[in-house]
């Protein structure tokens, strides 16, 4: 512990990259930012999707499905779904949430949120479920219920699929959950609507906006180039980088000049 503050605290350090566990994470974070070292901070991670009035069923099915293939940082966290398709849409991503859950031989784990239980299956509430955890098979209730402001949790699961649910009035307010709760990763909009899809990307504030599956957020999936890590926005945007962070983003560039003519001018 005290070689990383140390290290992180080094003001010679042109740019901190920090990996490992949320809080391990956090902490060099701080550290690093109270020395005035601009930070890129890896460890917060879970994407959120969000169905509007405009979302076709299948495409978000698959997306749902596609983004549960495994727990790591770009995995769906928070599935979001406005009220106007709710009965219709609630029931597709459980199937889908459980379509990826069946490759561990179980059911995706739930988490509602407060508010929104009325949308939901009576029985995933009295229900219980084999959940693969850490240390081994665990027998959970189907689905519990979670503040809004826990919308935030990212699940730490193992063989079992682990969502938050909510549904909103509208995607004005999915938007304002995003903002408010997420880590500010990565954010998609699953909609048909073109005027929705420019609407979103106005008003998230993500790094990382698509329209489908979530798990494309990779530096060697989506740029082809090794990847050293992926940022949120969670405390602020590193003015210049990206959010994926490359080799090429650890160079300073400067800028020299030849004037073969003295009279040179503007």
């Amino acid at each position: 512990r005290s070689a990383g503050w140390a290290l992180f605290s080094d003001r010679r350090l042109s740019l901190a990259v920090v990996r490992g566990s949320g809080r391990a994470v956090a902490e060099l974070s701080a550290v690093a930012r109270q020395s005035g070292i601009p930070v890129s901070a890896h460890g917060t991670g879970g994407a959120w999707m969000v169905a509007d009035s405009s979302a076709d069923p299948a495409r978000f099915s698959a997306a749902v499905k596609h983004s549960l293939d495994r727990k790591v940082c770009n995995t769906l966290n928070v599935a979001i779904i406005t009220a106007d398709r709710a009965a219709e849409l609630i029931p597709v991503l459980l199937a889908a949430a459980d379509e990826a859950a069946a490759n561990g031989g179980g059911y995706a784990r739930l988490h509602i949120a407060a508010g929104s239980e009325e949308w939901m299956p009576a029985e995933v509430f009295t229900t219980t479920i084999d959940v693969g955890r850490a240390e081994g098979i665990v027998v959970e209730p189907r689905a519990t219920r979670i503040p809004v402001d826990e919308l935030g949790t990212e699940w730490e699961w193992e063989d079992t699929p682990e969502i938050s649910v909510v549904v909103v009035d509208d995607l004005e307010q999915a938007t304002a959950l995003f903002n408010s709760f997420s880590p500010h990763f990565v954010a998609s909009l699953i909609a048909e609507d073109p005027s929705a899809q420019r609407r979103f990307r106005a008003m998230v504030d993500a790094p990382f906006v698509g329209d489908g599956f979530t798990r494309w957020v990779d530096g060697q999936y989506a740029l082809n180039q090794p990847e050293l890590g992926l940022s949120n926005w969670e405390h602020g945007r590193l003015l210049g980088r990206g959010g994926v962070l490359t080799g090429a983003n650890l160079t300073t560039r400067r800028l020299f000049a030849h004037h073969d003519d003295p009279q040179q001018h503007r």
